[in-house]
């Protein structure tokens, strides 16, 4: 087994490393959270215009924001391959699957606000469309973003699950940890839907459930280094 990983060029311990630091650098929770609240006013598409065309460079950071987040996502996927294929390594190449299909979703949800950018800060759109029209092209644009985004988000939350469940029979990584991040992807699953299937329902609460994504990324930098190279070959 030792020498399967020393061919593919990483050790566990080094894929955990790589993992962890992977999620501490991902900056979409500042674009989330911090960026994109600051300038787009549900309801209020002239007010959110004109915050995008005066704060342009805001508006671009959390551009850049969100597409370091997706190449994250990508060198997270890889890492967690590795770190799980011990496991069963079918299973671990289908998590790794669902993340990247989700960081492709992602991107194409992210072209929305590039385009956004570009109809605000090109005149000849204003001239050739007029304000009325031209802000009816953004709101379209912002709320094709966030559907696109939020069905990213249940390919990401099943991730999650079949990611908790292959920590879950690891024996190398606490089983407390797989269990946290399958009820993690289940709030993601119930976030990024109860708008549509539940519209009238307060999930608020799912909010507590992402946390399981933060006590992995901190067990992965603090106790990952630790992890013992298994001795058997990976499950097909």
């Amino acid at each position: 087994m030792n020498s399967v990983y020393r061919r593919e060029g990483m050790s566990l311990r080094q894929a955990a490393l790589v993992a962890g630091f992977a999620y501490l650098f991902n900056p979409v929770s500042y674009a989330e959270f911090s960026i994109y609240p600051k300038l787009i006013i549900p309801g209020d598409i002239e007010q959110t215009s004109q915050n995008i065309v005066a704060h342009g460079g805001l508006f671009v950071a959390a551009i850049l924001c969100y597409l370091i987040s997706v190449i994250g996502d990508v060198v997270i996927a890889w890492a967690l391959y590795i770190l799980l294929a011990p496991v069963n390594r079918s299973v671990s190449l289908l998590t790794a699957w669902f993340q990247l299909v989700y960081a492709a979703i992602a991107l194409f949800a992210m072209s929305n606000l590039v385009v956004v950018y570009r109809l605000l800060n090109t005149p000849e759109y204003l001239t050739a469309f007029g304000v009325g029209p031209l802000h009816a092209q953004v709101m379209l644009q912002l709320h094709a973003f966030r559907y696109d985004w939020a069905i990213g988000l249940v390919l990401f939350g099943i991730h999650l699950v079949l990611l908790g469940f292959l920590i879950y029979r690891s024996g190398y990584i606490p089983k407390i940890l797989g269990i946290l991040l399958v009820i993690n992807g289940l709030g993601w699953g119930i976030d990024s839907l109860g708008p549509y299937l539940f519209p009238k329902a307060n999930l608020g609460f799912t909010f507590i459930t992402f946390f399981g994504e933060v006590f992995f990324m901190l067990w992965l930098l603090i106790r990952g280094w630790k992890i013992q190279e298994p001795t058997a070959d990976p499950l097909s």
